[in-house]
């Protein structure tokens, strides 16, 4: 009774606070409730059960001369419930994913409306505007105020131009002043309770990308690119913005702004088994995608395309048969693809006119032969440059698209990505973007956009570290697909790490390595090493190359954010469980419990572990084979930096 007093002291206190313009959404089980105040501008607050967890929040929208969410005067209000099961494409986490939320439309005078949705694991709300012809947005608000300290972990860019490869860094949000960077998205916010809140956003079409700023005051407030209006010459791979206009968008007026979103999580394993940026996601317009193929590529930058032994009686290089022995080696693994990095071409900046010492027509024939694809990487200039190449890529039979360097997220940049994946799917084409922003819906909309970059991966060598990549199960892929490029055979510790190319390794043990091909999601997978070192340490590529780039069922057995992460993936009637931790701690022990194997059913677990010695010598690893059955608990070691990889079937 009690309790029950101080639910409804609190619900009168809210209504009291906002008076009788407060409108409250609440999720379906009623434990998430955003409120929003109406006065002469549009606050809200969000809350799970009594907890405030950000609080009088702003939001407005600058079109022209108008301030839309300044003095609202609100002529409508609509409320509906969804409960539907939608099926993903490219399913990285689920193949049906549950799509439960409530809804609430709040429709102004001046055309504009603001749509939100409250889901059982967060909260959304976008701007719709209805106004005719073509509109300039000066400028979008997004205040978010903390209640109290929070712990933000965010990657700080120098600037607008990013390829959102920036290490991340852990600050007090009391401290974070208004000289300090901008951060980019998606941001963790740890409450330092019990509940932790992811920001993103989805549908994010004909629009810039959103960037917050501090205001110096426990809050924070978005910042966006402008539109660019002139370029200049900045070498072979990209352009140098010369002049920008006032407004950040010049778009329809008759057109849905994209969703805001916050997953808030009671518990870590939460975050990595979200699907928000798919369920606010625009849906497929693709009416044919049988041909579009997720996969593995073994891919020849990071290891110097330089294969070496015995069977190796050319000059290794880039050249002919060097990509000929990399489509033999991806044949004997099945590995579908193979990825031809710069080099292929005679030129940068020419994308018709193969390097004749490589031949890539002979190549795409024998990879035929050998059923393996060829995807050809370019820089984002030359394709802007010559638009046409999709359908002659089509002509030579060529698989799919790595595009590099865009390192931009203004509006004009973000048209670019829409119809390069449009045009590439046009021409039966996936699309691997590098140099680029993180996910934000587009990969759902033309789901032949595979992958993405925007993330500190193993291109960064020494750079690439556990302690940093252990967030992004909770940050980075908890928002879409992202090409990390795993795959290293050379594993060591931190202290003694030494790395160049063509001798490249990895910080982290050999299980860790091999984990995150299980714990990291993407439509296309690299494997980065050389197939020489991927022969001798067969066992181990025999496993990986077995491993599903898509799933049916993700569950996080156990998770702890920038500590750990243990993720059980289902496909089919197989279950792979990978883990990862940081350098933090010589050793970590988990005891897993194993309920969502079927009862009665015996199953043969074969895994790949930290061996004694990895500690100090990463390489150490131990495979092992078990019998397991529903309820029997799985205890595992994980060394310092170290992983865990297992199928079970």
């Amino acid at each position: 009774m009690k309790k029950l007093s101080f639910l409804l002291l609190s619900f009168c206190t809210i209504l009291c606070m906002y008076g009788q313009k407060a409108h409250e959404l609440q999720s379906p089980d009623g434990n998430l409730r955003i409120v929003i105040n109406l006065s002469d501008k549009i606050q809200y607050d969000v809350m799970y059960r009594n907890d405030i967890l950000l609080q009088q929040c702003a939001l407005r929208l600058e079109v022209g001369n108008q301030q839309l969410g300044s003095n609202p005067k609100l002529t409508k209000v609509s409320r509906k419930s969804i409960n539907e099961s939608l099926t993903p494409v490219i399913p990285l986490k689920y193949s049906i994913v549950s799509n439960t939320y409530n809804q609430l439309l709040l429709k102004f005078k001046g055309d504009y409306s603001i749509e939100f949705r409250a889901f059982n694991d967060g909260v959304a709300y976008r701007f719709i505007t209805d106004k005719k012809g073509i509109i300039d947005v000066n400028s979008e608000t997004l205040q978010i105020n903390f209640p109290e300290n929070y712990l933000l972990h965010v990657q700080q860019p120098g600037g607008f131009k990013t390829a959102y490869e920036e290490e991340y860094r852990h600050i007090q949000s009391n401290e974070w002043k208004t000289s300090d960077p901008m951060i980019l998205l998606p941001v963790l916010i740890d409450t330092q309770k019990e509940y932790k809140i992811l920001i993103s956003e989805s549908d994010l079409t004909d629009y810039p990308a959103l960037f917050f700023k501090s205001n110096g005051d426990n809050s924070m407030s978005s910042i966006f690119p402008k539109v660019p209006l002139e370029f200049g010459e900045d070498g072979d791979r990209s352009l140098k913005i010369e002049k920008e206009a006032s407004y950040i968008a010049r778009t329809n007026g008759k057109r849905s702004f994209p969703w805001r979103y916050f997953v808030i999580s009671t518990n870590d394993e939460q975050l990595i088994e979200n699907t928000m940026t798919y369920q606010l996601a625009q849906k497929n317009v693709l009416k044919d995608t049988s041909w579009i193929k997720p996969g593995l590529a073994s891919w020849e930058w990071w290891n110097g395309a330089t294969p070496y032994g015995a069977d190796v009686d050319f000059v290794a290089g880039c050249n002919l048969d060097t990509y000929k022995y990399f489509i033999d080696f991806a044949a004997h693994y099945g590995i579908p693809y193979i990825l031809m990095d710069e080099g292929w071409a005679m030129s940068t900046r020419d994308p018709y006119t193969p390097n004749p010492t490589v031949d890539v027509h002979e190549l795409i024939r024998y990879g035929k032969e050998k059923n393996v694809g060829i995807v050809l990487w370019l820089t984002w200039l030359t394709v802007e440059k010559n638009f046409g190449l999709f359908e002659t890529f089509e002509k030579w039979g060529v698989k799919g698209v790595k595009i590099d360097f865009m390192d931009r997220s203004d509006q004009w940049m973000v048209n670019y990505y829409e119809r390069v994946a449009k045009e590439a799917a046009e021409h039966h084409l996936f699309v691997d973007f590098h140099g680029s922003f993180k996910p934000a819906g587009l990969e759902y909309k033309y789901p032949n956009v595979l992958s993405y970059e925007g993330v500190r991966g193993m291109e960064q060598m020494g750079g690439c570290q556990p302690d940093n990549s252990v967030y992004l199960p909770f940050m980075r892929n908890a928002v879409g697909p992202m090409d990390y490029t795993p795959g290293a055979m050379l594993s060591m510790q931190p202290e003694i790490y030494r790395s160049e190319r063509p001798n490249s390794a990895s910080i982290g043990t050999r299980a860790y390595q091999m984990g995150l091909f299980i714990i990291f999601e993407s439509g296309i997978q690299m494997m980065a090493d050389n197939p020489t070192l991927y022969y001798r340490n067969d066992e181990c590529t025999r496993f990986i190359t077995q491993v599903p780039q898509t799933w049916d069922e993700t569950i996080a057995l156990k998770a702890k954010v920038g500590e750990y992460a243990i993720v059980a993936k289902r496909k089919g009637d197989k279950w792979y469980i990978g883990g990862m931790t940081n350098n933090r701690e010589q050793q970590r022990d988990f005891e897993l419990n194993l309920n969502f194997l079927k009862e009665g059913q015996t199953y043969r677990m074969t895994s790949f572990e930290d061996g004694i010695n990895a500690n100090r010598q990463a390489m150490d690893y131990r495979m092992k084979e078990r019998t397991l059955r529903k309820g029997d608990k799985l205890t595992i070691s994980l060394a310092r930096n170290g992983g865990f990889a297992a199928v079970i079937e």
